[in-house]
């Protein structure tokens, strides 16, 4: 029977690389879009050649926790079940400290960390109740050792990690396993446009000399998803090259 995986934040260059491995992988895969934004998506979504029995278009606010709650309750509805959550919804408002807006500092932690409750919550009971299902929350680096300029972003971040520990102990003896992932600097289209010189130095903070590939951090999270992973839950992969290390 094919399994449906639903992500957020399909479209980044992580999120997109997460979705094409679920498709290889041979799941049905609901991939959440912002609103006003299903022009972008339907763009994204035929650049990629996906079919609609493969891929479905769904757009949510993953902010607004009513919405949520009511769109992701008919979902469950519509398609039956939800096998695998995976929260990747994430954006940067960067700054330091002394001068943040309250703003930067409450638009991430709603993308990044509350999201995380909003599109679980709705979820995570079908899954107890039917006896399986995984969460993946995708975090990072910066949420273990912090990054100067990134106190909401690592706050959020590190959020993710302890909340993934504590569902992970109530999903246990339901055999749902929640597991996090921290990719360190990762190659996508985004970091690509920065500056050689930039590029150069951060590479050279990293042991292993360069950034990780969307593709790493994709098959990480199917491993986690897979029956090899199923003994696996309440942890946070790191995914870093060396650059910080537990």
């Amino acid at each position: 029977m094919e399994k449906i995986a639903l992500i957020t934040g399909s479209k980044g260059g992580i999120g997109s690389a997460i979705t094409s491995q679920l498709v290889e992988d041979g799941y049905r895969v609901i991939a959440t879009h912002s609103p006003g934004k299903r022009e972008c998506a339907q763009r994204w979504f035929d650049e990629n050649n996906y079919s609609s029995n493969k891929v479905r278009l769904f757009e949510l606010d993953v902010t607004d926790t009513e919405q949520c709650a009511e769109r992701l309750t008919q979902l469950l509805v519509e398609e039956g079940t939800v096998d695998v959550v995976i929260n990747n919804a994430g954006i940067t408002k960067d700054g330091v400290f002394k001068k943040m807006t309250a703003q930067a500092w409450k638009d991430v932690i709603d993308t990044n960390l509350n999201s995380v409750f909003n599109v679980t919550q709705p979820l995570f009971a079908a899954m107890c109740e039917k006896g399986g299902g995984r969460v993946i929350n995708i975090s990072s680096v910066n949420g273990i050792k912090g990054q100067f300029g990134q106190t909401n972003y690592s706050a959020a971040k590190a959020g993710m990690i302890g909340f993934t520990k504590a569902l992970a102990a109530e999903g246990a003896r339901s055999g749902v396993t929640v597991n996090a992932v921290a990719p360190g600097y990762t190659m996508t289209p985004m970091v690509e446009l920065m500056k050689p010189e930039t590029l150069d130095f951060i590479k050279g903070q990293i042991p292993m000399g360069r950034l990780a590939e969307s593709v790493e951090i994709a098959k990480s999270v199917s491993f986690l998803i897979s029956d090899a992973g199923a003994y696996i839950t309440g942890e946070t992969l790191s995914v870093n090259g060396g650059l910080h290390m537990q």
